[in-house]
């Protein structure tokens, strides 16, 4: 049976521990912290065999060198896939939209999304209703564009929300209040925002994750995923001094609020 577990690093990063019951061996997603993985291994009495990279942020790839390391310390065979498209060393295996990985004699079976936006070459990994997406959409909310433009991101996101509304959504970060406080200037009125708003209130006031959300949780709460809802659109229009065309118009007004939020 798969188990995903977070490892939380830094401020608010989450490292993300893919663990099969049949076997010691594991999987993280996004080391930025070797410490904090090294820890766990241990604790948990784990193997590391595989790492998988979303995008080149250093609080993504940060722990990479050292956990190479310890894996070698340890006699370890690990193998370290990321994206073609970005610059990232130590990578193994350079990834690309559709390409297959397979984990744990292939209970898993990881297909690679391209999702350009937050930065040229962000990749995620989806399998059998589980999806890393890194730093592309979060509970609530979606990446800065740093390297990539309000077309691409909107296309990319576009491209999650089509995945099966159970899928769970294991994102890098637990910026979802933050994210929630802007979602309800856009939609002061949406009862399914407001009533998530008040449970991840709940959850955070004890310190509990509000990570994995889901893709149809995320379709009903979140404006980065609602550009074509007309709740979203007559919200950006009132902020902009440009005319809206486009859903792309109406997304990248709500990123450009979100900025300055």
């Amino acid at each position: 049976m798969t188990q995903v577990t977070a490892i939380k690093a830094f401020n608010d990063n989450y490292i993300w521990c893919i663990t099969n019951g049949a076997s010691s061996s594991c999987t993280l997603v996004d080391p930025g912290d070797a410490n904090v993985c090294i820890e766990f291994i241990k604790e948990n009495q784990l193997t590391l065999n595989t790492i998988l990279i979303t995008h080149h942020h250093q609080d993504h790839v940060g722990g990479l060198q050292k956990l190479r390391e310890f894996c070698q310390q340890n006699d370890w065979p690990v193998s370290i896939f990321g994206p073609a498209g970005e610059a990232i060393q130590l990578l193994d295996h350079k990834l690309e939209e559709n390409d297959q990985l397979s984990l744990y004699d292939d209970e898993l079976i990881f297909t690679v999304i391209d999702l350009p936006g937050h930065t040229s070459g962000h990749i995620a990994y989806y399998s059998n209703g589980i999806l890393f997406c890194g730093d592309t959409l979060f509970s609530g909310g979606c990446g800065r564009l740093f390297e990539g433009s309000a077309a691409q991101m909107h296309h990319s996101l576009d491209k999650l929300a089509n995945l099966p509304a159970d899928t769970k959504v294991y994102c890098a970060h637990e910026y979802t209040l933050a994210n929630l406080n802007f979602a309800r200037t856009i939609e002061p009125n949406n009862s399914q925002l407001q009533s998530y708003y008040d449970n991840v209130v709940r959850l955070r006031a004890k310190d509990i994750a509000t990570i994995p959300t889901t893709i149809g949780l995320e379709k009903q709460i979140n404006p980065f995923l609602r550009s074509h809802v007309d709740s979203v659109q007559q919200s950006a229009k009132q902020h902009s001094q440009h005319l809206l065309q486009t859903d792309v118009d109406v997304f990248a007004t709500i990123r450009s609020l979100k900025d300055n939020f």
